[in-house]
């Protein structure tokens, strides 16, 4: 496609959308004209596209007319209330909400683990949760290579990946607690449960509301989001999937610690590590003897996913560890999203069948 666009960013004026703002700018998508859309609070405000001044707008149905790509990360709500719409009206759409995911209607997609899925679009595309996403960046390759048929991740994931608003509640907690006053806990762990608990200097072993099997619904999103994505189905046997999410008082990054198991258990740690290195969107840093490994104080601002600590378990063969760190604000979020309007663009498919 060499026309240029009319591209929507639906909630560009939150953590991710201002990140979708710079990430589009610097995309290969050639933006004709750009829609910049949130809330009635946030209409008149102004944000820079490409050196040239935008004025926030309020999203209305009306929006949408003559728009040929929205990127969206306003809310649940708010994406099944527009993109429908947007879609009528003949835009395609990558929505990096919990709104579509698990529609079996809708791709979820990773562009470097299962990009084929676009060609399946009928309109809107989702982008999947930061801690899936990076996680499976990381597995993909070692599953092309040599299978595989378990993982159990253990999750460390930033304040921001909770909004804006917890990542400024992480920061005004730290400076009471300094300050020697009381922690003023009013989001975290999540806005949609009864109690809150302060992050700062603390962990929170629930990330979402708990489901009726004692699972967190981030928990459940991992283990049905990483099936769907790899397999094509989020309830497939073929890999088993189990998660513990906790969120961590780091402001942007999340890290993972990955157990995973093989089918082909001849596979060795240098295999694995060179399967790493040469992978797309990976870059390795593993070298032990110089304490070089992945942080996410270090992953920030980047697309990159980060993965070191590639080890053996010495006593079941064809299981291995690895620890997993990205931007979630970017890889996790804002890039993920602009990086498969590239791949739409690029595979002239912004368009709905």
């Amino acid at each position: 496609m060499s026309k240029d666009l009319t591209v929507a960013i639906l909630g560009a004026t939150g953590a991710v959308g201002t990140r979708l703002i710079q990430q589009l700018a610097d995309s290969t998508i050639p933006v004709g004209q750009i829609k910049l859309l949130a809330s009635s609070r946030s209409a008149g405000e102004t944000r820079q596209f490409r050196g040239q001044d935008v004025v926030v707008e309020e999203a209305t149905n009306d929006s949408f007319d003559g728009v040929d790509l929205v990127l969206a990360s306003a809310g649940g709500g708010v994406s099944k209330k527009f993109l429908p719409e947007a879609v009528k009206r003949g835009a395609v759409c990558v929505d990096n909400t919990s709104a579509f995911r698990m529609d079996p209607e809708v791709p979820l997609v990773v562009p470097e683990v299962n990009e084929q899925a676009l060609y399946q679009h009928k309109g809107i595309i989702a982008n999947p949760n930061c801690s899936t996403i990076q996680m499976v960046v990381a597995l993909e390759p070692i599953r092309a290579a040599y299978g595989l048929n378990r993982v159990i991740v253990s999750t460390y994931q930033a304040a921001s990946g909770a909004g804006q608003s917890a990542w400024n509640e992480l920061d005004r907690e730290a400076q009471e607690h300094l300050d020697g006053q009381e922690m003023r806990a009013e989001i975290l762990p999540t806005k949609g449960d009864k109690k809150h608990y302060p992050l700062a200097f603390n962990l929170l072993p629930q990330i979402d509301v708990f489901e009726d099997d004692g699972y967190t619904h981030e928990e459940w999103k991992m283990i049905h989001e990483t099936k769907k994505i790899m397999l094509g189905d989020m309830d497939a046997p073929d890999i088993k999937v189990t998660a513990t999410c906790v969120r961590v008082p780091v402001a942007v990054g999340h890290g993972e610690s990955v157990y995973f198991e093989v089918a082909d258990d001849s596979a060795t740690t240098p295999e694995l590590q060179q399967k790493l290195a040469d992978a797309p969107g990976v870059t390795l840093q593993d070298d032990p003897d110089h304490q070089i490994y992945p942080q996410p104080i270090l992953a920030e601002g980047s697309r990159e996913t980060f993965v070191g600590r590639v080890r053996p378990d010495q006593e079941n063969k064809g299981a291995f560890n690895m620890w997993v760190v990205s931007d979630n604000l970017l890889k996790g979020a804002a890039w993920n999203t602009v990086q498969i309007a590239e791949r739409l663009v690029a595979d002239d498919l912004v368009r709905v069948p």
